[in-house]
């Protein structure tokens, strides 16, 4: 299993705090059954947002390195190509 990623440490650590307290603001409890229930819920909201954070994509590596390329293919000289000559004069 892949190491957490900063971002996802951060996004479920922000998550579980933001949640508790907004749920506990909202609901107005005071038991202490009351408030396990809502660190629980926080505590898994928090890992499903974590969860969810895209993992960084790996890079794709190389089959061969360029001077295995540049070995496979063998440089051939090109043969000279003749220019002919045009006049864009007329003969007067």
């Amino acid at each position: 299993m892949p190491r957490p990623t900063a971002a996802q440490l951060a996004y479920g650590s922000f998550t579980v705090l933001f949640s508790t307290l907004a749920m506990l603001l909202l609901s107005q409890t005071s038991s202490g059954i009351g408030i396990a229930v809502i660190a629980v819920a926080a505590l898994a909201l928090g890992l499903l947002v974590a969860m969810t954070v895209p993992m960084p994509k790996s890079r794709v590596v190389a089959l061969q390195k360029p001077a295995e390329v540049a070995a496979a293919a063998p440089v051939t000289a090109e043969e000279p190509v003749a220019v002919v000559a045009t006049s864009s004069q007329k003969a007067a």
